[in-house]
């Protein structure tokens, strides 16, 4: 489920002084529809609009998913391939961490109560607003560990 909707991101865009585009609101609504767990590349995003007919450019989803992250609407991930992923980031107290392998790239979400106190903790001590709190863990999984031991 997710917590923004085409209005809430249109009173936030209108509050700074920008509009809700047609290409923001269709490119909300694929994160919105993503299944838990998955995330897209920018260059993802452009070939799954592409497929679905959406013309809009891939200099235009770059800048829109950066606005998005800006703004606290998408979290912006580094995973293990080198360039950034994007999804929808979940309000407190519903974010989550990931674990990745650096070989294989497998993902996994995790939730830790702890780690969340400790960026409440810290945001409310120097007077910040809290809008995100990840950890990305870079591990090698038990399959690529056992591929890299010679028989």
């Amino acid at each position: 489920m997710s917590f923004y909707t085409a209005s809430s991101l249109k009173a936030e865009l209108n509050e700074r002084g920008w509009r809700l585009t047609p290409q923001r609101e269709t490119i909300l609504q694929v994160f919105q529809n993503l299944p838990k767990g998955e995330h897209l590349s920018a260059e993802d995003l452009y070939e799954l609009l592409q497929e679905e007919g959406e013309g809009i450019s891939l200099s235009t989803i770059y800048r829109t998913v950066k606005l998005m992250a800006r703004m606290g609407i998408l979290r912006e991930l580094e995973l293990a391939e080198g360039h950034k992923h994007y999804e929808i980031n979940q309000p407190y107290p519903h974010h989550h961490h990931h674990l990745i392998c650096v070989r294989c790239n497998k993902t996994i979400e995790f939730k830790s109560d702890s780690i969340l106190k400790v960026g409440v903790k810290t945001t409310t001590k120097e007077g910040y607003h809290l809008l995100d709190c990840q950890l990305t863990i870079h591990a090698v999984c038990p399959t690529c560990q056992r591929a890299l031991v010679p028989i």
